[in-house]
């Protein structure tokens, strides 16, 4: 018994808050599990802090005799117990994964989860994630995009703040311009008019018609050409696939200087026969 009080006595059980600690689970109770670090008395891991996303039972996720890494939420009480946390842990790992992937200008999957006035809450690497509606593909319907999977591009990641914001929008353009090619005739809808140009939506993305793309002629207001909601055609002249961005032009398809201004029901009518001798390195 003394050779036991001398070797406690010399252990160094000075367990402090945001340390990482490896244990053994020693027992699993309905509100956590207890679990051996090594300290004077055994560890506790309350039932919430199990999982990233806790079960309604400890015994779902862990089983006596298991070993992990655990998060130290709270030091030594005054009966020498330990908090610990595995949820933590996961939401480490979940932001160190984000952070790559981020870096890497990855496409991720994002589950729909709830609605707010301003977007939609997602599941992303098991951290909620949020896409403003302006960055939704379809926004008219929130509610009908709770359980889905979006594809979804990093905006803002921001692990100090736990503030991870998306976009669906980005995404879905990025994949739409992996697949196209310049010259390549696309069949759209103006989805809005700015002064520098239209933005136009299409089966696999998106693409902005630069208002010196229009037409050979001068072109004094792009609202004189185009409405918003309007079907087109235009040619592909430009891919950047790592921004995202399709650069449209009708200017090519013309037949003679300002015919998108004359007529360009005409010139809509004719795109699929004009594509082919169409020059996109002309759109400017």
């Amino acid at each position: 018994m003394d050779d036991f009080a001398r070797a406690l006595s010399q252990h160094d059980y000075d367990f402090q808050a945001g340390q990482v600690v490896p244990g053994k689970v020693f027992s699993v109770e309905n509100s956590g599990a207890f679990v051996d670090i090594g300290g004077k008395s055994l560890a506790f891991l309350p039932l919430n802090e199990v999982a990233l996303h806790p079960p309604d039972q400890t015994s779902e996720v862990l089983s006596p005799g298991e070993e992990h890494q655990f998060f130290i939420l709270r030091g030594q009480d005054a009966d020498g117990q330990v908090t610990l946390s595995l949820r933590r842990i996961a939401l480490l790992r979940a932001w160190e994964r984000i952070a790559e992937l981020n870096e890497a200008k990855q496409i991720v999957e994002g589950r729909v989860t709830g609605t707010n006035k301003g977007g939609v809450t997602v599941e992303v690497e098991g951290l909620r994630g949020f896409v403003p509606r302006s960055h939704l593909v379809e926004r008219s319907n929130l509610n009908a995009l709770v359980g889905k999977t979006l594809m979804l591009s990093f905006l803002e990641v921001d692990q100090e703040q736990d503030k991870l914001v998306l976009s669906n929008r980005q995404a879905a353009s990025v994949a739409g311009a992996g697949s196209l090619s310049p010259g390549e005739l696309i069949e759209g809808r103006v989805t809005g008019i700015r002064p520098f140009g239209a933005f136009v939506e299409f089966g696999s993305g998106s693409g902005l018609l630069h208002i010196r793309a229009i037409s050979a002629q001068f072109v004094q207001s792009i609202e004189s050409v185009f409405k918003v909601g309007q079907t087109l055609k235009a040619v592909v002249t430009e891919v950047d696939v790592a921004r995202g961005r399709v650069s449209l032009s009708t200017r090519v398809l013309e037949n003679y200087p300002g015919e998108m201004l004359e007529n360009p029901e005409q010139v809509m009518a004719e795109a699929d026969k004009r594509v082919g001798r169409a020059q996109p390195n002309q759109a400017e």
